[in-house]
């Protein structure tokens, strides 16, 4: 793989378009507190050890208001990109992703999003919201910002949004479809989008919207790794601290991190 700049993770801490609990803005922190956390170490199972120096970066967290998130989200994730990094993005809830992919998506106009989920987010607005968390794909799919959209672990589609997928092209691979290590395979720049929530709520009770039957930490590792492609950026979002039960979540969330940054510079 040709060399694609180092991983930089930036945190996000924005939660203004959350429908039912608010608290994923309080999350980057808490993430990294638990990479960093003596009970484990930092290798990943890819073998790669993060401690080693300049294996990945961190460029702190935004500081952002409701009123201009989401324009500083784009030209923040631009900056990286313009110096060369690989944007890895600590949320906040799940509406963040659209303006990282309106920076991400036009630096990689062939661009493929692997998106872990119980939920496609595909609504084209929820409650007059059309930012909504549950609308960045519909977003990101009418303005053409990704060639492909495969949606892994999905478990709560409606009628809407079963017609917004077949609108968009969108490849969702429902839960009950899982393993599917084959769909996850690109020649060309991926991105990775990972929802907290794609995780049965008995391994990540700390998320907003729980819903049973999901995926456990190693089957969501195990998908991960099968990802082929040059994966160019991603994010971890809707860890809801004040819902999570002796950071448990957070706990799965390093892990998640982990597992992406170590196949990140892996290759």
């Amino acid at each position: 793989m040709k060399n694609l700049g180092v991983p930089t993770i930036l945190g996000i801490p924005f939660d203004g378009h959350s429908s039912y609990l608010r608290g994923a803005g309080e999350v980057p922190g808490k993430i990294r507190a638990a990479l960093h956390c003596d009970a484990s170490n930092n290798w990943t199972e890819s073998g790669v050890e993060l401690d080693r120096a300049g294996v990945y970066e961190d460029a702190g967290d935004l500081e952002l208001s409701e009123t201009n998130a989401f324009a500083v989200i784009e030209g923040s994730v631009t900056a990286l990109l313009d110096r060369g990094k690989r944007p890895v993005m600590l949320g906040g809830d799940h509406s963040i992703t659209y303006p990282i992919i309106k920076a991400v998506g036009l630096r990689y106009p062939r661009l493929t999003i692997f998106h872990f989920d119980a939920h496609p987010d595909l609504y084209d607005e929820l409650d007059g919201d059309r930012l909504s968390h549950a609308c960045p794909f519909a977003r990101i799919m009418e303005a053409g910002l990704a060639k492909r959209l495969v949606q892994v672990g999905i478990r709560t589609i409606n009628g809407h949004q079963r017609e917004q997928a077949q609108r968009f092209g969108v490849e969702v691979i429902e839960m009950s479809s899982l393993p599917a290590y084959h769909r996850l395979k690109e020649a060309g720049p991926v991105y990775i989008s990972f929802d907290m929530d794609v995780l049965d709520p008995a391994f990540a009770p700390g998320v907003s919207h729980r819903e049973p039957g999901g995926m456990s930490v190693r089957e969501a590792v195990a998908h991960l790794h099968a990802i082929e492609g040059e994966i160019v950026g991603a994010d971890v979002v809707e860890y809801n601290p004040v819902q999570d039960l002796g950071g448990v979540t957070a706990t799965a969330a390093a892990k998640v991190l982990k597992e992406i940054l170590g196949k990140m510079i892996s290759g």
